[in-house]
């Protein structure tokens, strides 16, 4: 009798290829999806593209490459936290954040930084194709997916290197390009920053450059408050400040007449005095002048300023006419009431005829918003009024100027703003100070401008023939107008 083996338990049924690509899809939807299915393949594209435009990298950390995951995410995540930060600095701390923004290395890491972010963005995206398989998704939706993630990768990175190249890069090469002084900064004098304004036209043929224009711009160290005291550049005999001017004209700036070289006793004529006539080009008498991004001309005309008006002025800022309209044209014009008719043209040859006979143009009076053109006009016109109605619309324009350039403007703006500052631009102020004066800036922004003219009209003074008595008054005009009395309480009663 034979013995029959026992009946084996029923085993449980493998599962099918079909029913296994089920189960890993249900786990792992993204990462191992059912290929067979364009359905699935279409709505696991459009993820993977959303993602790769919202957190770059996390496309990868779901169905790609861990390690460029790693790399994506990390690189984003920094970013988000450097933007945070930024943001925060501008609301806490706006003086650090200018600070940092006038720091020519830290504009230039900042620069490289969008750069290797939008590179990043670039690879990031042409891998996201890759492992959405584009050939698996239904055929309608392949180019939609295509030029989504394309326009993605124009607003995510594109603006990356937007901001890297047309903001970034233009200021710093600004910076270089301007403040080239890297001495220590000087400390305000008695409260103030003090700063020349000098405004020359390089062009018209000259064999030597007359400063046309010279102001003193007195910025307060701490409400920001400016008063803007107007010079006359044919102002004669000016006092010099102590230094090698001084030594040369104890009693005041003298004329030299000469067939070959000579200059007159204006303010003005001190380019000649101290460089075009003398055989050193005035190193001798300012040996430092362009290691500290300045010309003997120029602080030699410091000296002279500050002997009228008593106040250290250790910074200058040179504006050259000849680019002048570049910066008006930058900024999208100026709004300027004028007062009389000007004509447009002329020069000396026309000096004594009738404006109708030379005038290229007209500048009509009342309320204009004037181009570059119109406004270099509006500064260099003179034949048809005196010096002093010039020294007023220069003077006006240059608030004109400063009332437009405010931050949207500018920033909206910025890349025609810092080339034309490029070449309209020279100072000494060195970067170091940016950090201070940025915000002073803002601050004066909000104040109205105050101004002292040294005119007969403005400062009692006979600017042909002034004498020692007319300066140390306009010295003590200018201690009241930067000094004023503070108001006294009225008794009760």
């Amino acid at each position: 009798m034979s013995v029959s083996a026992p009946p084996r338990p029923p085993q449980p049924a493998r599962p099918s290829a079909s029913a296994s690509s089920g189960v890993i899809l249900g786990d792992q939807p993204i990462r191992r999806p059912d290929t067979r299915s364009p359905q699935v393949m279409t709505r696991r594209a459009w993820w993977l593209i959303a993602l790769n435009f919202l957190l770059p990298g996390s496309a990868q950390s779901l169905a790609g490459s861990r390690r460029l995951a790693k790399i994506g995410l990390s690189a984003t995540i920094l970013m988000w936290v450097l933007i945070v930060a930024g943001v925060a600095v501008a609301l806490l701390s706006p003086s650090l954040l200018t600070s940092l923004a006038s720091n020519g290395f830290f504009l230039l890491v900042v620069q490289l930084v969008l750069i290797a972010y939008a590179i990043l963005w670039v690879f990031l995206t042409i891998d996201t194709l890759r492992i959405v398989r584009l050939v698996k998704t239904r055929p309608n939706a392949r180019p939609l997916i295509a030029i989504t993630a394309i326009v993605g990768l124009v607003l995510g990175g594109g603006g990356a290197l937007y901001a890297a190249q047309q903001f970034i890069a233009p200021a710093r090469e600004f910076l270089a390009s301007i403040f080239t002084n890297n001495a220590p900064p000087v400390p305000p004098s008695n409260g103030y920053y003090n700063f020349l304004l000098l405004g020359a036209d390089s062009g018209l043929g000259r064999d030597s450059m007359r400063f046309d224009s010279i102001s003193v711009v007195s910025v307060n160290a701490e409400t920001g408050a400016v008063h803007i005291t107007g010079i006359p550049r044919d102002l004669a005999n000016a006092p010099f400040s102590d230094g090698p001017m001084h030594d040369l004209y104890p009693d005041g700036l003298e004329g030299h007449k000469s067939n070959s070289c000579g200059w007159g006793p204006g303010i003005n004529q001190l380019m000649n005095a101290v460089e075009i006539c003398r055989d050193d080009r005035g190193v001798g008498l300012y040996p430092d002048a362009a290691a500290n991004s300045s010309t003997p001309a120029i602080e030699a005309t410091k000296s002279a300023a500050e002997g009228i008006l008593g106040i250290e002025i250790p910074y200058y800022v040179f504006v050259d006419m000849k680019g002048f309209a570049d910066i008006v044209d930058a900024l999208g014009g100026v709004d300027i009431t004028v007062q009389e008719r000007l004509p447009e043209g002329g020069g000396p040859a026309y000096h004594g005829q009738p404006a109708e006979d030379w005038a290229i143009g007209w500048i009509e009076p009342g309320a204009q918003h004037m181009d570059g053109n119109t406004a270099q006009w509006y500064a260099r016109s003179r034949y048809t009024t005196s010096d002093w109605d010039r020294m007023r619309r220069q003077r006006e324009l240059q608030q004109a100027i400063l009332a437009q350039a405010n931050p949207a403007n500018v920033l909206t703006r910025f890349q025609e703003v810092a080339k034309a500052g490029e070449d309209l631009i020279q100072t000494d102020i060195p970067s170091s100070l940016l950090s201070f004066l940025v915000p002073l800036a803002a601050k004066a922004k909000e104040q109205p401008v105050q101004t002292i003219e040294l005119t007969p009209e403005g400062a009692n003074i006979d600017t042909d023939h002034p004498t020692a008595a007319e300066y140390a008054h306009v010295r003590e005009l200018i201690q009241q107008n930067l000094y004023p009395p503070s108001p006294t309480a009225t008794p009760a009663g």
